[in-house]
């Protein structure tokens, strides 16, 4: 079945010159984000469990750790956006991370290893993994805010692509169901926690929220941005992120109940992601064939 066509190019309204601050932290997020989860997940996949806080059940926490690999080469990038409307996006729902999970581990800071104790190396991980946090969730609402200092009216680099009318109702529940799961993991994690088709603890269920919720944003953004050229570096990043779950969740298989509608849910929207940003792409292309974009990668 061949896909539909994209909309015919538009002029794209002027856009806000990127800060570099964002730039700069959406590096430095990207490369702590690509070594620490690593480290998560290949721990999970290896059966081991050693993330900030204590968990029932390593999986989740290589599920966090997973995410952050697969977005990072996608902030890596992110600095060669020519606009504020292009990186956003990617950038909020970096906001959403950062913030949440500094929130999630001062909310479980009895969970976590450091205060537990424990074996050597994990308890220096969790004592680690506070400051960071916590720096860099401060800095990235920092320099949030120092982006809307900038002057609008910036240069436009690329005509509009709009989102063709056929996706909107596709990425609107895609968004929405990954903005209602989080929110509910995040804000009501003893009642959602149920639905989580692996064991977790109060502090595994609101950071898997937290990754959530972040999805949930960036897709609903897309969807209100009606801008595929805008939306680039998200698209980047939707793919990998699915892949980079998926083969942690492969990895941890026996501990997951298939047969819940909790592990049917999150095929469903683990599936939706690259099926997106595989879709974007090629409609992005046929509008630059059609000569209404040009082919920036």
């Amino acid at each position: 079945m061949s896909t539909p066509a994209a909309a015919p190019a538009a002029p794209s309204a002027p856009g806000r010159e990127l800060s570099a601050a964002v730039a700069v932290l959406s590096t430095v997020v990207a490369v702590v984000g690509l070594g620490v989860g690593s480290f998560l997940a290949v721990a999970c996949v290896a059966g081991y469990g050693v993330g900030a806080w204590a968990s029932p059940e390593p999986l989740a926490t290589g599920l966090i750790g997973a995410a952050m690999v697969g977005v990072g080469p996608a902030l890596l990038t992110l600095g060669r956006a020519g606009t504020w409307e292009e990186a956003r996006g990617l950038y909020l729902p970096l906001v959403v991370v950062m913030v949440g999970l500094l929130a999630v581990t001062l909310l479980n800071a009895g969970t976590l290893r450091v205060a537990e104790g424990g074996p050597l190396f994990p308890v220096l991980f969790s004592l680690g993994w506070v400051p960071v946090v916590a720096v860099l969730a401060v800095a990235s609402v920092g320099c949030l805010a120092a982006q809307y200092r900038k002057p609008a009216g910036g240069p436009s680099r690329a005509p509009a692509v709009p989102v063709p009318g056929w996706s909107r109702p596709l990425l609107a529940v895609l968004g929405s169901g990954w903005l209602g799961i989080g929110a509910g993991l995040l804000f009501l994690p003893g009642f959602w926690s149920a639905f989580v088709p692996w064991t977790v603890n109060r502090a595994d269920a609101q950071g898997l929220g937290v990754w959530a919720l972040s999805l949930g944003v960036g897709v609903l953004a897309s969807l209100a941005e009606d801008d595929l050229n805008r939306t680039r570096p998200a698209l980047r990043a939707v793919p990998p992120v699915a892949v980079a779950c998926g083969v942690v969740l492969a990895s941890r298989a026996a501990s997951v109940d298939w047969g819940t509608g909790g592990a049917v849910a999150l095929l469903a929207l683990l599936g939706g992601l690259p099926v997106t940003g595989a879709t974007g792409w090629l409609l992005l292309r046929r509008a630059a064939r059609a000569g209404g974009a040009p082919g920036r990668e």
